[in-house]
């Protein structure tokens, strides 16, 4: 029973974050090699630590964006900088992390981190023009 309240408190909180149809991508593309990872990080990181009351998830989302820059972990960081669009953690934030990663990580990885950044900000411009002009 607990496995279950963890796997759905972490549902919660994975697609507040990450939103619907990322969760809903990563589920449905789910195969019997991997089903058992998505069911682990769910309860792990999203019901376990995602949900401890310890930080609010706005600081836990720029925490993982420096740390991501610092492992060079692109996929993930360019994904947890598309979720500030529900955390709440502005660019400017972002751009403050990325430089605090530089001077503690590394240039090369911050460097690094700040172009997939501005190209991730690019992407995510384009789309919100393309919505407001499908809206029009």
């Amino acid at each position: 029973m607990k496995d279950r309240v963890l796997y759905d408190r972490g549902m919660a909180v994975r697609r507040s974050v990450l939103g619907d149809a990322h969760v809903d991508r990563s589920l449905e593309r789910a195969t019997d090699f991997d089903a058992d990872f998505q069911e682990f990080i769910t309860k792990t990181a999203w019901g376990q630590i995602w949900t401890r009351p310890g930080l609010d998830i706005r600081t836990r989302s720029m925490l993982t964006i420096g740390m991501l820059a610092a492992l060079g972990k692109d996929g993930e960081l360019k994904l947890h900088i598309r979720a500030t669009r529900n955390t709440g953690v502005t660019r400017d934030e972002v751009k403050e992390i990325l430089m605090q990663a530089a001077v503690y990580a590394g240039v090369p990885a911050g460097n690094h981190a700040i172009a997939l950044a501005r190209a991730v900000y690019a992407e995510m411009d384009e789309e919100d023009a393309r919505e407001a002009e499908r809206k029009g």
